[in-house]
């Protein structure tokens, strides 16, 4: 197969080409990337996947667990990002802590990450040395050992990066209740980094039911990308990953639908951080591995000649040629399992208003009547994204959206990357403002 690339496989761009390819019921178009990629699968089920690289003599080394924080239990929200972090703790042949200084002794680098659908570690180190960090990575697939003298600190440790990140950021802080209002049944609507009260009562026999239920052979996926042939990674998994033993059989992956939107949502927040209001209107949308054929392309291509830049239609009416808003956007992310989000966002200058202006009938007028170029999927793709949202709503003579947020959030209230349900009449709406 062939998949295409148009820059080096730097780890933010392979990290998205694996997403994609993991969330994906079939994979990319083979024409996509300008790369041969090779798969295969080992006697255990699991799936490894080569994407060459011969610019320099490194490699990347990834293992992704079918596993997020969309997959947790009940009560257990941040599970998955917390044993994320307890992965580190050692096994009987590498003490605690040591995991990642074998690999800068190496002269390598390693890290991990947790998203609503995938949980991740890598390595990325010269390719003599990719041997070493197979053998370390396969190691802690199966003799993870865990005490309450490592897992209750690391809970601590995990419970301030919770404060630092969410509870003392309000664009963070709106984003989370503005997810926890969109989706009333979806898991997307709960936070990866899970609620502090949730987070508090975790434990380590939690973290180790999660590890043995999720953390087998057959439920990951190794990635090698680099400088490096797909017969030797193959001798170099069979000889690490093959002889493992799977603990248990992946559950299937059962997520709630989302439930058609009938009635409004509003998020209201203040906070004395934050000096400039903004306002929001999220929708949901499909994503490349949930939507049609070109759905998620159309809706790329719109987010940008809707928002993406100062030359856009929503930055050129808001901010340079009416002067209400000090900056105005909109935003696509549909690289998520089950869905994505289209978003729409301003921040008026003193005085000024745009609530009214960032709402889903300009959104569908900026995308046709003022078209330069019309493709001949943009009405269509624009209308049907944001159809729940345009018919009947009393705030904007057209459907009732999902959610309006308003809160403090820094300016611009830009949405993070975040995984969505699959509904296309969804609608997200949020807006800021300083604390009173």
């Amino acid at each position: 197969m062939a998949f295409i690339l148009p820059r080096p496989l730097t780890l933010a761009p392979l990290v998205l080409l694996v997403s994609l390819m993991l969330a994906s019921v079939s994979p990319p178009p083979a024409r996509a990337l300008d790369v041969d990629v090779t798969r295969f699968t080992l006697d255990n089920g699991m799936q490894v996947v080569v994407i060459p690289d011969r610019r320099a003599p490194v490699v990347t080394h990834m293992v992704w667990y079918n596993v997020g924080a969309a997959d947790e239990p009940p009560g257990s929200s941040g599970i998955a990002h917390f044993l994320e972090h307890l992965m580190f703790k050692g096994t009987e042949a590498i003490p605690p802590g040591q995991f990642s200084k074998i690999v800068a002794k190496n002269g390598g680098e390693d890290n991990a990450f947790t998203s609503q659908d995938f949980t991740a570690y890598f390595q990325r180190i010269a390719r003599d040395r990719l041997d070493l960090v197979m053998g370390l990575e396969a190691d802690r697939m199966q003799n993870l050992k865990l005490t309450d003298e490592a897992v209750l600190p690391e809970r601590d440790v995990v419970k301030e990066e919770r404060r630092s990140r969410t509870e003392n950021d309000p664009a963070s802080l709106l984003g989370e209740q503005v997810d926890a209002a969109l989706y009333l049944a979806h898991p997307y609507g709960k936070p990866v980094i899970g609620w502090m009260d949730e987070v508090a009562n975790l434990t380590r026999e939690d973290a180790l039911a999660f590890y043995r239920t999720h953390y087998t052979p057959k439920n990951a996926f190794l990635i090698v990308a680099g400088d490096i042939t797909p017969d030797e990674v193959r001798a170099l998994a069979e000889k690490h990953y093959g002889p493992l033993k799977n603990t248990a059989e992946p559950p299937q992956r059962l997520r709630t639908g989302e439930p058609k939107p009938i009635a409004a949502r509003r998020v209201a927040m203040q906070d004395p951080k934050v000096a400039m209001p903004s306002v929001q209107r999220a929708y949901l949308a499909p994503a490349y591995a949930s939507g049609k054929v070109s759905e998620a392309e159309a809706l790329e291509v719109l987010a940008e000649i809707l928002g993406g830049s100062s030359t856009s239609r929503l930055y050129r009416d808001l901010v340079v040629e009416q002067k209400l808003a000090a900056q105005a956007g909109a935003s696509y992310n549909g690289d998520n399992r089950d869905s994505g989000e289209f978003v729409v966002y301003a921040a008026p200058v003193p005085g000024g208003s745009v609530e009214r202006r960032v709402n889903a009938s300009t959104v569908r007028r900026e995308t046709t009547r003022r078209w330069s170029y019309t493709p001949p999927w943009s009405s269509i793709w624009a209308t049907r994204a944001m159809s729940g949202a345009v018919d009947t709503s009393p705030a904007c003579g057209a459907a009732p959206p999902i959610v309006n947020a308003f809160s403090s959030c820094p300016s611009p209230c830009t949405r993070r990357p975040r995984q969505a349900s699959t509904s296309v009449g969804g609608m997200r709406e949020s807006s800021s403002g300083p604390g009173r």
